[in-house]
């Protein structure tokens, strides 16, 4: 499973990340755009080997409230759904 993630990130853009944000009806700043995709693409690694270490809370200042909340939710949504894959 790890190699077809890495793959796939490897690959990510920052226009998938837009698309993806986009679908779940995440409107971001350009700004917030260009955060998500530089933390997503230097931290992808150590978000799925532990995903519940990662306290989104020292990242709400990047976002504005709306968007931190459906991020949040959206994280913790797909965490549960995905983390038996992960271990």
């Amino acid at each position: 499973m790890y190699n077809l993630i890495k793959k796939y990130m490897d690959n990510l853009s920052i226009e998938d990340v837009s698309n993806f944000a986009t679908s779940k009806n995440v409107s971001l700043s350009s700004e917030e755009l260009d955060f998500v995709y530089d933390f997503v693409k230097k931290n992808w690694e150590q978000v799925i080997k532990n995903p519940s270490l990662l306290n989104l809370d020292r990242y709400k200042d990047h976002f504005n409230p709306d968007n931190f909340l459906k991020i949040k939710k959206l994280f913790n949504e797909y965490s549960a759904k995905y983390k038996n894959f992960l271990i």
